[in-house]
């Protein structure tokens, strides 16, 4: 994803993590905080070390921007969310990761179902 989708400054994780709503399943956790002047999402990835070393780390990072951007059109344009991925996201495929965040997309209504 291009740098301008992603939200990379520390003061902008604090204010979606304290200000922003959160959901949840098993593999992710999502917190959001809307911004109404925005013209398209941004989001930020967290995976810490409970997840596994680095290589594992990257892995579930690259799988995660992966299946956001085959699902940028049905995602809400005028948010900020933040992804944390929970320890037992390391051991899910591809195929997996897309269904897990896709169905914590839509719990936290972000996903847009009728783009």
């Amino acid at each position: 994803m291009r740098k301008s989708y992603r939200v990379k400054r520390e003061r902008d994780f604090q204010q979606v993590f304290h200000k922003g709503q959160s959901c949840a399943n098993r593999n992710f956790i999502v917190y959001q905080i809307s911004k109404p002047q925005q013209t398209h999402f941004r989001v930020g990835l967290s995976v810490g070390k409970k997840v596994g070393n680095a290589v594992t780390r990257n892995a579930v990072k690259r799988k995660i921007r992966q299946a956001l951007l085959e699902e940028k059109g049905h995602i809400r344009p005028t948010i900020d969310f933040i992804i944390i991925a929970r320890p037992q996201a390391a051991n899910l495929t591809m195929s997996e990761v897309k269904k897990n965040i896709e169905h914590v997309l839509k719990v936290a209504k972000i996903y847009e179902i009728g783009q």
